[in-house]
């Protein structure tokens, strides 16, 4: 076992466990926040493997916008911070998610043992030039497409964020009378 396995293996525990702290947190923006560990972890598991690129790429659009659009848009909407029973999922459907997430690990483990079948799988190094030729040539209308629709969501955030409440509640409690009635001279 080289130090890469053993710094491999401790990165990827982090991730791991900072994954699993992602989804179990009752906080949004905890949650959030963890995202942000995994995601950032991830990166130093693409760095270890050699890809350099893929490893700043994913700092760049996943934790440097996607994490930080998923913040704005807790902001703009005014999503519950901290915990809130609204929110909060029953014991039945932890047991379900639970036993739905241990059988999709279980799928891709064993899709991905018997496709290997225990043999060593060589990287391709100093190819990150047909890596940019594909990514910014074949695939740069996707990849476009993708941008333009975390800003409409961005902007869905925000519009959402300042329509009237349904109710009304806003326009009637008493403290925003109480607000609106106070005039400056």
């Amino acid at each position: 076992m080289t130090t890469l396995d053993v710094l491999f293996a401790a990165i990827g525990l982090i991730a791991a466990a900072s994954a699993v702290l992602a989804v179990t947190t009752r906080h949004l923006v905890h949650a959030a926040l963890w995202l942000v560990v995994t995601l950032g972890t991830l990166a130093g598991c693409y760095l270890v493997l050699g890809a350099e690129l893929v490893a700043l790429v994913q700092l760049l659009v996943y934790v440097g916008a996607v994490v930080v659009l998923v913040l704005f848009a807790l902001m703009l909407t005014r999503a519950p911070i901290g915990p809130s029973p609204e929110h909060t999922s029953g014991p039945v459907q932890r047991v379900a998610a639970a036993v739905a997430g241990a059988g999709v690990a279980g799928l891709l483990g064993a899709v991905l043992l018997t496709a290997l079948g225990g043999r060593l799988v060589s990287t391709r190094e100093g190819r990150t030039h047909g890596v940019a030729e594909q990514l910014f040539g074949t695939w740069v209308w996707p990849f476009e497409l993708l941008s333009l629709l975390l800003l409409v969501a961005l902007i869905a955030a925000f519009a959402v964020s300042r329509m009237p409440s349904a109710t009304g509640a806003e326009a009637t409690s008493p403290e925003r009378r109480a607000d609106e009635a106070v005039e400056v001279p």
